[in-house]
């Protein structure tokens, strides 16, 4: 199966805005390889800050259905409210995505799965802001009570004020546990709203495809520099193009055992990216605990501290004799690195 990828700007500011980024996704794209399977358009932005621009509503709808015919090519939007889904059907738009803010509600997303039942539109169901895995799933479940075949998951990361480099924390492992749960609903990565800075999609959207996920949905602006939302985390067309050329695509086989095998291997090349990622941002800390000890003249070496480490490990691991072996060995040699650390900030 092709990979399903959803590309145009986190908001409907104007007709020409939409039809510009619709002609230079064409122009890239027209022998590309990498075919686009949505342009996506919020025409209806759910905000946390009353003041920032919140889409041009309703009247962008006929704009992306003229635009859907030219360019041929599917569009989405995102809904909030049983009456957007009736305001997209009678403007000919057959997939939707709910956002964050939105699934966090089950009297909405209820509202929402019956206003929907009955006809052929697409949903598209993004994580929750907070990392609460019944609520996605839950959301998940009452469209498919409701009779909706079409339906899709993204995965955008969660709100986390202890997130430091990203704008949403990715927490992959939720993302794992729903593609073992529901393995034949797509799951898209959103790297856009994870990272919030244009210079990390890029890694985002490769760690997601080495999971398996099935496509990714990436912000996309014909001038990003003059987006009225979002205007750090979005692409423009060129570099889309350029992006998604240099992504690994993972293939996708049908042959049972090397499709079983693809998926387990999937998952451990993006938990190996994991470890990768939060053994930096130890590291990190470390340089600022080291900081914080040369400041105050604290010891280097603290064992009841240490000590407390090596507990919460052994809280977790498997009960397995060669594997508490191994986290020894891993442990004595991440306190070996840690002290090295601190000694070079410290003199």
């Amino acid at each position: 199966m092709d990979p399903i990828i959803i590309a145009g700007p986190c908001a409907a500011e104007s007709k020409e805005q939409l039809f510009s980024t619709a002609e230079q996704l064409g122009k890239q794209f027209l022998n590309s390889e990498i075919k686009l399977s949505y342009f996506r358009a919020g025409v209806w932005k759910a905000r946390s800050n009353p003041n920032a621009f919140k889409g041009v509503g309703e009247v962008a709808l006929p704009w992306l259905d003229e635009l859907s015919t030219i360019y041929k090519i599917p569009v989405c939007v995102e809904i909030a409210k049983p009456k957007h889904i009736e305001q997209c059907l009678k403007n000919n738009i057959r997939a939707v995505w709910i956002g964050s803010r939105t699934v966090v509600n089950p009297f909405v997303v209820q509202e929402l799965a019956e206003a929907a039942q009955g006809s052929d539109i697409t949903i598209m169901i993004k994580n929750p802001l907070i990392p609460d895995f019944k609520l996605w799933t839950g959301a998940i479940e009452r469209f498919l009570n409701s009779g909706v075949n079409n339906v899709m998951a993204i995965h955008r990361g969660f709100s986390d004020n202890n997130e430091k480099i990203y704008r949403n924390n990715p927490l992959w492992e939720l993302a794992i546990d729903f593609k073992v749960k529901y393995p034949e609903i797509p799951l898209i990565c959103d790297p856009s709203h994870i990272a919030g800075k244009v210079r990390y999609i890029e890694k985002i959207a490769q760690i997601a495809l080495n999971y398996g996920f099935n496509g990714l949905m990436i912000e996309t602006h014909c001038c990003p520099a003059q987006a009225l939302s979002d205007a750090e985390q979005q692409i423009t067309p060129q570099r889309l193009k350029s992006l998604l050329s240099s992504l690994v695509f993972k293939s996708q086989t049908t042959e049972p055992g090397e499709e079983e095998l693809r998926v387990k291997r999937n998952l451990i090349e993006g938990i190996d990216a994991q470890i990768a990622e939060l053994l930096a941002k130890r590291m990190s800390i470390v340089d600022e605990i080291a900081v914080i000890k040369r400041k105050y003249n604290l010891p280097l070496v603290q064992p009841q501290q240490w000590q407390k480490a090596i507990n919460s490990y052994h809280e977790v691991v498997l009960k397995d004799e060669n594997f508490l072996q191994f986290i020894e060995k891993f442990l004595e040699l991440l306190h070996q690195q840690s002290l090295e650390r601190q000694k070079k900030l410290m003199n």
